[in-house]
């Protein structure tokens, strides 16, 4: 169904629509003619049309429910610190739950892939047995074990499993790492550049969202995976500098290329908490993986699946290279807020590793 074509717009409530994926689901729930109800603790900017700012906390759910009546879907962008998901991760997700069951509205989760664990399978499906091997993956399958035990509740809810984002501002790993020094003209990569990894443009995810939320209702827990971009490391590489080139974000001659000191971040993890945490997760760099989405397109029909290399010019764009503002059509930056990678803005974000 079409929500442009009824007589009465349909609402999704996006919980962290300051975030980046939040502002991302924002955008594209608000494109598609959804009433969209954006809830964040700090003045948003530049919402789109048809977005309406709920500026309040989580705190008082019932003020919140009576603000969000007639939500039909809660998109669950909310996500905390990453030195604090052992504390935050599982509450706020069940705030999130309860608002929605006060709604009687279906609960949408952005999922990722710690749910397999180091050991996990070079293709994934809706069908491979979750085998965390890490604090954090396992809180991931706590989450997920949480929303199937309240579908005897009443909860209807989707899992739309993702890999790493990219995309819609500032706070991953493309910008505050791997081309944070492209005007220098290095570049760095977490891992072995042989290596495939699931990359998730996030307007694209958002539409995907977008997409699933149209379909009628369901009991349950829905699982659903969204492929993305599967790249090497090299393929990565090669396709930055090919974008980069011709926008002359990258000086003359040669790229240098660098890695990640894992080694001396596991050393020092003690005294830098962030090394700590993302030290638990450099398996992704090592173990292939690639999201199937076969389910997905089952359901909901052809997805927009942007080009790499249009995703990858517009995520540089966004990034705030401003000299290549005159390159380039005005693209609109989603502000980022305090979520999994906020705070890797501290100084100690992983140091490149010539």
């Amino acid at each position: 169904m079409n929500p442009t074509t009824t007589t009465t717009r349909p609402t999704v409530l996006i919980l962290g629509a300051a975030g980046r994926f939040g502002g991302a689901a924002t955008a594209a729930f608000a494109r598609a003619g959804w009433r969209v109800l954006a809830q964040a603790r700090k003045p948003l900017t530049a919402l789109p049309l048809g977005a309406e700012a709920l500026l309040m906390p989580l705190d008082d759910l019932p003020a919140l429910a009576r603000a969000a009546a007639g939500t039909s879907v809660v998109v669950h962008a909310l996500n905390p610190v990453y030195t604090r998901w052992g504390t935050d991760l599982l509450p706020l997700a069940e705030t999130g739950m309860d608002l929605a069951q006060r709604l009687g509205a279906r609960f949408m989760l952005p999922g990722n892939v710690y749910n397999f664990g180091a050991d996990m399978p070079p293709l994934l499906t809706e069908a491979t047995p979750p085998t965390a091997t890490t604090r954090k993956g396992k809180w991931r399958c706590e989450l997920e074990a949480r929303m199937q035990a309240r579908a005897s509740q009443g909860l209807r809810s989707v899992v739309i499993r993702a890999g790493d984002f990219f995309g819609s501002g500032e706070g991953s790993w493309l910008d505050l790492a791997i081309a944070k020094d492209i005007a220098k003209g290095k570049l760095v990569y977490p891992g072995p550049l042989d290596r495939p990894h699931a990359w998730a443009y996030l307007p694209d995810l958002a539409q995907a969202f977008m997409a699933v939320a149209s379909l009628p209702s369901v009991p349950g827990c829905q699982h659903f995976h969204f492929a993305g971009h599967n790249l090497t490391g090299a393929e990565l590489l090669a396709a930055i500098e090919r974008v980069a080139r011709p926008l002359g974000l990258l000086p003359a001659g040669s790229v240098k290329r660098g890695g990640i000191p894992w080694g001396l971040m596991r050393w020092l993890g003690w005294a830098v908490p962030i090394w700590r945490e993302l030290v638990e997760m450099a398996y992704l760099w090592e173990v292939p993986h690639a999201l199937d989405g076969h389910a997905l397109q089952t359901a909901v029909g052809p997805l927009p699946a942007t080009p790499l290399d249009e995703a990858l010019r517009r995520s540089l764009l966004a990034m705030g290279a401003t000299s290549l503002a005159a390159a380039t059509p005005p693209h609109p930056v989603i502000p980022a807020q305090a979520g999994i990678h906020q705070q890797h803005k501290q100084p100690g974000f992983p140091p490149a590793r010539e």
